[in-house]
């Protein structure tokens, strides 16, 4: 038994530590995912330790370093709940109608096409974003565009595939391959009928595994393109998708802050989209940043679809004239712009055969 518990909390502890590491190898970065259910397990081992081990100096020392990551998982996570505070919404007589957007990783080989259907039908969202859409799910939702007749439609057999659909005419509608031509994401303009321009970002960069990427390389760097593209913008902006990382990783710190746009979970919950087959193993991965021009009303995940990912809702409105938030807005060190141009290097020198392997199944 104390053997376990030795062994078991040096793991928990290396876990903790590996993520510190600036290594892309998904060894040290899937561990970032991870750090709900390591602080459950660590507060399980922490307990056990104290009734069961031998009060040795092993037993100091691995206690009183597990206590510690205890307390620093704690102190980032306590941002992604309801206790952390965060200012109310309050809609202004200068702010937009309300916009809602659903995004949903599909998952390319579920065929419970209807599931999506009833969900749109029910939810009635303005925009709808789909990740992993191939051609089957193409001409699957081909029956929405009568209610939502402005598409924009990147059709691809590797999983990396997507689709936005909008009852809101674009104003201009891009398609970007940030890091490789066969990892898109999309940039759309709109304007709401009462006159507020506003752009959506629609990102699905590969993860860190092993059975997908090696290394994280191919994700950071698209989604640092993302964020310096967005900081170019001069009118709100809100990016959404399937991000294949957690808020709180290293990555996720450096899109904040290079596009410096707002964490839209913090104070809101964790709100874990994926794996949405297995409670215990889910994670936030699908995430929405937004710029202090706009006001989220409402984020929650959704019903499944079949997928092994759960939608993603989010209600919110424009308003120029309100500041509340401009001090969420948190910007780059020096020695922080020259990590991200470095990552971004890397990421569009990676080159990936995983994706034309899964093409060619």
């Amino acid at each position: 038994m104390e053997l376990f518990l030795a062994i078991f909390s040096v793991l928990l502890i290396v876990l903790s530590v590996l993520p510190f590491f600036r290594n892309q190898h998904w060894v040290f970065r899937v561990p970032e995912f991870m750090k709900i259910q390591i602080l459950v397990l660590q507060g399980i081992v922490f307990t056990a330790t104290v009734f069961f081990a031998e009060k040795d100096l092993w037993f100091w020392i691995v206690n009183a370093i597990q206590f510690a990551l205890i307390l620093y998982h704690l102190y980032i996570l306590i941002r992604y709940t309801k206790f952390y505070k965060k200012k109310a919404v309050k809609k202004k007589s200068t702010a937009s109608a309300t916009v809602k957007v659903i995004s949903v990783n599909v998952y390319q080989f579920n065929k419970d096409f209807h599931l999506l259907h009833q969900l749109i039908e029910k939810y009635s969202p303005d925009i709808f974003i789909t990740m992993e859409s191939n051609s089957d799910w193409e001409k699957a939702n081909h029956k929405l565009e009568r209610d939502y007749p402005f598409t924009e439609k990147i059709t691809l057999e590797n999983t990396y595939g997507m689709h936005l659909y909008s009852k809101i005419p674009f104003v201009k509608s891009t398609v970007h391959f940030f890091v490789a031509d066969d990892v898109p994401s999309i940039e759309a303009q709109f304007q709401t009928a009462d006159g507020h321009d506003f752009v959506v970002f629609a990102v699905h960069p590969p993860p860190p595994s092993p059975t997908e990427e090696t290394t994280s390389k191919e994700r950071d760097g698209d989604l640092l393109c993302v964020a310096k593209k967005i900081r170019e913008h001069q009118v709100p902006s809100l990016v959404i998708g399937d991000f294949n990382t957690v808020a709180w990783s290293v990555t996720s710190i450096l899109f904040r802050k290079t596009s410096e746009l707002i964490d839209a979970r913090v104070g809101r919950g964790i709100l874990a989209t994926f794996h949405a087959k297995y409670w215990f193993f889910r994670v936030p991965l699908d995430l929405l940043f937004h710029s202090p021009e706009i006001f989220v009303e409402k984020l929650e995940t959704l019903e499944s679809i079949g997928s092994d990912h759960f939608p993603i809702l989010c209600e919110f409105h424009i308003n120029l004239y309100d500041t509340k938030q401009e001090d969420e807005v948190k910007t780059l060190k020096p020695e922080e712009e020259e990590i991200v141009e470095e990552l971004i290097e890397e990421g569009i020198k990676e080159e990936s055969d995983n994706r034309e392997e899964i093409a060619t199944e």
